[in-house]
C-alpha cells in the first residue's frame, strides 16, 4: 500500500470506531432515559406518591385559611334591602 491509501484506511477504520462508540454511548443513555421514564411514570401513579402529595396541598390550605371553617354561621342577619333601580316584571293577563 501506498502511504495516501494506507493513511486513507486507517483514517477511515478510526472514524468507524469513533462512530461505533457514539452508538453505543447513545444507545446507553435512550434506555437510561426511557427506564427513568417508566420509573417515574409508576412511582408518580402509585398510591403512596398520590396520599403523600395530597397531604402536602391539604397541609398547605390548612395553612392558608387558619380559623376559616371554625367559624360559626351567624344566627340572625340584617333586614332584606330593595333596591330601588330593579324593575319586578309583571304578572302576565291572560
Amino acid at each position: 500500500m501506498t502511504g495516501t491509501k494506507a493513511f486513507k484506511n486507517a483514517s477511515l477504520n478510526m472514524i468507524r470506531k469513533i462512530l461505533d462508540a457514539l452508538t453505543i454511548v447513545t444507545t446507553i443513555l435512550v434506555l437510561g432515559i426511557l427506564g427513568g421514564g417508566f420509573f417515574t411514570y409508576k412511582y408518580v401513579k402509585s398510591p403512596q406518591f398520590q396520599e403523600k402529595i395530597l397531604n402536602k396541598i391539604l397541609g398547605e390550605v390548612k395553612g392558608l385559611l387558619p380559623n376559616v371553617l371554625n367559624k360559626e354561621l351567624p344566627n340572625m342577619t340584617g333586614p332584606s334591602v330593595l333596591d330601588k333601580n330593579v324593575k319586578i316584571p309583571a304578572i302576565p293577563k291572560l
